[in-house]
């Protein structure tokens, strides 16, 4: 195994609507303006490179756009009740509280909250296969930090097991 570097691509934002849940409760709908950031570690590519930090910032920018001022279902979650009807979301949350959003003001993510720990996930998820798809072979790990607001921050760590 050779050398790791690491390259970290931030300044990165969205701004979105959303509401958490936890244990019987869900939050108010309120929004925030995300800022993203990411680190990719691996070996050095033939060009000396672990990844492009362009490549890399275009990847994270276009994901960023796919939320921007969208609300973010949680469309695996197991507190709401969620419909799609007609051109329009209908969620229903335990207490009985009721939206309907137009589909076209909502990206339905397949996480089961909408927190800042599941959205660094989806992120890495998606930073990573990017990354592959573009013949990246010398990853060792993708973490995303997504950050809520000043001081507020959740990261998720995606890393290649090493062969056994």
């Amino acid at each position: 195994m050779g050398e790791t570097f690491k390259v970290r691509v931030e300044g990165l934002q969205f701004d979105a609507a959303h509401f958490e849940t936890f244990g019987d409760k869900c939050e108010p709908l309120h929004g925030h303006s995300y800022h993203v950031a990411a680190e990719v570690e691996g070996e050095l590519n033939p060009d000396s490179l672990v990844v492009d930090f362009t490549r890399l910032k275009s990847i994270i920018r276009e994901l960023c756009k796919q939320l921007d001022h969208r609300f973010l279902l949680q469309h695996e979650s197991h507190r709401l009740e969620i419909e799609s009807v007609d051109a329009s979301w209908k969620i229903r949350t335990q207490a009985g509280l009721g939206y309907v959003f137009p589909s076209q003001d909502v990206v339905a993510l397949p996480i089961d909250n909408s927190s800042a720990e599941r959205l660094s996930e989806w992120f890495a998820a998606r930073v990573w296969s990017a990354l592959e798809g573009k013949g990246a072979r010398n990853l060792r790990s993708v973490t995303v930090d997504v950050y809520e607001g000043p001081g507020q921050r959740a990261s998720h760590r995606m890393q290649r097991l090493p062969l056994e």
